[in-house]
């Protein structure tokens, strides 16, 4: 077992016995446990299969190729409105998880015979993106900003596209995709670090935060 894990589940006060019981249910699978992005992380040959966390309502098995499992239960959720592929296990309470134990295996073994078979998610909504239609337009004016933004990876563009979209004015909508150009030609995603500083990149680890503390000061 590993230490980081059981520290993890002791410290989750309002979760720890649920946490504790979905970790043996995992190892009883014979994945390996290892701790990763500060929650408990089961793989098999070195794959990442599942995670184990908590919301403040909820604990979870969160599985990375939930959309794949037949799902014969019908115990599984989106991870969120726009995954793709991870889907949860979610609980409220160690009853629920006692009585699902065979379920929670067989949809263990299910996910890891997948994975030996190299089965992959189709990722159709990345394959069937629609910009919005105001940075179609932005783009007939600029067509650097075009090229740029067709030479970011299918997931930046998608989160792009998902920032303009939630805008429900067109002229909020057309602010942000002007807000997010200088970052786009730059060749950054939306949710990637600008700083510099960041030793966690393309994400942030909070080092500019230290530099505003001691430019504040």
């Amino acid at each position: 077992m590993n230490q980081d894990v059981t520290n993890f589940i002791q410290d989750s006060n309002k979760w720890s016995h649920e946490l504790a019981l979905l970790r043996t249910i995992l190892l009883d699978c014979g994945l390996e446990e290892t701790y990763k992005w500060k929650q408990p992380c089961y793989t098999y040959n070195n794959k990442n299969l599942f995670i184990v966390s908590s919301y403040k309502d909820s604990c979870f098995i969160s599985f990375f190729k939930g959309e794949l499992l037949s799902d014969t239960e019908g115990i599984l959720v989106k991870a969120g409105e726009n995954s793709q592929s991870v889907k949860l296990a979610k609980f409220t309470n160690l009853k629920q998880i006692q009585e699902l134990v065979p379920t929670l295996k067989a949809y263990i073994f299910e996910a890891i015979a997948l994975h030996k078979s190299e089965a992959k998610v189709d990722n159709k909504k990345n394959k069937e993106l629609e910009f919005p239609a105001e940075l179609t337009e932005f783009f007939k004016t600029n067509k650097k900003l075009e090229a740029a933004f067709l030479k970011l990876t299918p997931g930046r563009q998608r989160a792009y596209c998902l920032h303009f979209s939630g805008a429900k004015q067109a002229a909020t909508r057309l602010s942000r995709i002007e807000k997010s150009s200088q970052r786009i030609m730059a060749g950054f995603g939306f949710n990637d670090c600008t700083c510099g500083l960041s030793k966690r990149k393309p994400n942030c680890d909070g080092s500019h935060k230290t530099i505003e503390g001691f430019v504040k000061m």
